[in-house]
């Protein structure tokens, strides 16, 4: 058990960040199974759209590497770009 109350204070707050951090990985999760699900292309760009941002924005909170989500991010592209 913590001994500080600055200890106390950081397990809390990592304990909320764990969690919001797991939420939007996998509310992106999702919006990608979505987007690889759809089959019209105009559907599927707008989709892209708003999934980029979101892998962006947990590459940029380290939630996952940024290597990872470029990889994601030209897979997804190139899925959407062969659409028909």
């Amino acid at each position: 058990m913590a001994n500080h109350k600055s200890a106390l204070k950081r397990i809390r707050s990592n304990e909320k960040k764990r969690l919001i951090n797991r939420f939007q990985l996998k509310t992106t999760r999702t919006f990608i199974k979505k987007l690889r699900a759809s089959k019209e292309k105009a559907e599927a760009q707008t989709l892209l759209k708003k999934v980029s941002a979101m892998i962006d924005r947990l590459a940029r909170k380290n939630v996952i590497h940024k290597n990872k989500a470029a990889n994601n991010k030209s897979k997804l592209t190139k899925f959407v770009n062969q659409l028909a």
